[in-house]
């Protein structure tokens, strides 16, 4: 093998060792689905979000109870495909003092459609194309969806997960919340 050949062979094999080290760095500091303690900021709570059926979201309203917030789209088939298990945890854990609430990455017109074929209990807010920065500054640096927080009672993350929701995530994260 001759000299330049062999130099982009090791290149490239220590840049997938590099990712795959980042890679690693992301999923145990829990961006991936673990729990990274540190509060959301006033920022955060203040914001407010339009409604799909009208009226406004209040991130500050859902402050001082845990808060399962999911990140979605209507193009996003992941996304469409949760909605209806997120429906379920938000009214059977409702009483246990579960709030969930959904921001919404997507042109408004095409959200409501959707919401008016299939609706959902949680609210929704319509966080628009400027959803993509904020879901960035809350640690999901790639900005895919669906993307999901799980905070306690003052606003802190307890969890993040890039992907797909699975009945054992909300599983994990409701026994962490009533039992913890």
């Amino acid at each position: 093998m001759n000299p330049s050949r062999r130099n982009w062979l090791f290149g490239g094999v220590a840049v997938a060792a590099a990712a795959a080290g980042a890679a690693g760095a992301w999923w145990r500091h829990g961006l991936a689905g673990g729990a990274s303690g540190e509060a959301l900021d006033a920022t955060f709570w203040g914001q407010t979000f339009d409604r799909p059926e009208g009226g406004q979201l209040a991130m500050a309203s859902l402050k001082g109870k845990p808060l399962l917030l999911n990140f979605w789209a209507t193009w996003c088939p992941p996304c469409v495909e949760e909605l209806p298990m997120l429906d379920r945890f938000f009214r059977d854990q409702a009483a246990n003092g579960w709030q969930v609430a959904g921001l919404a990455i997507d042109q408004p017109s095409a959200v409501r459609k959707f919401l008016e074929r299939t609706p959902v209990s949680f609210p929704n807010g319509m966080a628009g194309l400027q959803g993509t920065d904020l879901v960035k500054r809350l640690g999901n640096t790639s900005g895919g969806l669906p993307f999901t927080l799980v905070l306690d009672r003052e606003g802190a993350v307890l969890a993040r997960k890039m992907g797909k929701l699975e009945p054992a995530d909300l599983d994990a994260w409701r026994r962490g919340q009533v039992h913890g």
